[in-house]
């Protein structure tokens, strides 16, 4: 069974649940993900647990994951791998990280943001997910950095690793890991339908399709629920379904109908009048 230890970090909120999950992942040396953030009494605690350190792996570049990893990986003497991250190695997609014998492939996940990065262990199917998915509750996706299409791509890509466990940046380990990555896709689908529904009635703002969406929500976390909403409209629009009638992004919405390609008929996105094969042969033949 592979060792994985948490410390949790000192860090509640409403966007780390009870805090930061710092994991300690092998044994002699171990791999540490998401160091957290800069608290010394913290890293004090997973330097004390994890020597030696072979490695130190961020998900993603968020301060309540990243910015304890340099300082971290200076007082055990270990190199730090990012994908986003001033001072750190550059982490690629499908990269290994070895540490005795213990071997995690970096998987490229973006979505909640753009240098989002989980990490996977084969033999045993774990899977450490930071942010892409979390221990209780759902992912917030606030754009421009956070992208719902590259999300729910990134969603089914970890479906496809057959993961067995996760172990989250926030909040309690999965057991039922595929269970758990369908219900995120199942949720954003219902979201979707949701928020076409709103559409329906006519042109609506972000805040007025907040208000019915969220109705059963505090009022204190409709400003989330709005960067959320913002992100199945961007989705939508990119697929034709909605489009921006207002000055700002916050509307009016409204529904629109997906345009063809005046080619060859198949579905374009936004409002491009060629789809991308058809764009591409076009540019050839000029050339």
């Amino acid at each position: 069974m592979l060792p994985v230890t948490r410390v949790l970090a000192p860090n509640p909120g409403v966007y780390t649940l009870e805090g930061t999950n710092t994991w300690i992942v092998g044994r002699e040396p171990s791999i540490v993900i998401d160091p957290g953030p800069d608290i010394p009494g913290h890293l004090d605690d997973v330097a004390r647990q994890a020597r030696p350190v072979g490695a130190v792996l961020v998900t993603h570049d968020h301060p309540d994951h990243a910015p304890g990893a340099l300082p971290f990986a200076q007082q055990v003497g270990s190199p730090v791998y990012a994908f986003r991250l001033a001072g750190a190695e550059e982490l690629r997609a499908g990269q290994r990280v070895r540490a005795g014998t213990l071997d995690l492939t970096a998987i490229h996940t973006p979505g909640h943001t753009s240098d989002h990065m989980a990490f996977f262990e084969p033999g045993s199917g774990t899977l450490f997910t930071g942010d892409a998915v979390v221990g209780r509750g759902t992912t917030f996706i606030d754009p421009p950095d956070g992208d719902l299409v590259q999300y729910l791509r990134s969603l089914k890509r970890m479906a496809e690793l057959g993961p067995r466990t996760i172990y989250p940046g926030h909040g309690p380990v999965v057991l039922r890991a595929q269970e758990r990555i369908l219900e995120y896709l199942a949720h954003r689908e219902e979201r979707e339908t949701q928020v076409l529904s709103a559409l329906a009635g006519g042109p609506r703002t972000i805040a007025e399709m907040v208000g019915a969406i969220y109705a059963d929500q505090p009022k204190d976390v409709h400003p989330l629920a709005a960067r959320s909403v913002l992100a199945h409209l961007l989705k939508l629009a990119d697929e034709g379904r909605a489009e921006c009638t207002g000055k700002t992004e916050d509307g009016p919405w409204a529904a629109a109908t997906p345009r063809t390609c005046q080619r060859c008929g198949r579905l374009v996105r936004a409002k491009a009048r060629y789809c991308n094969s058809c764009s591409l042969a076009m540019l050839q033949a000029e050339g």
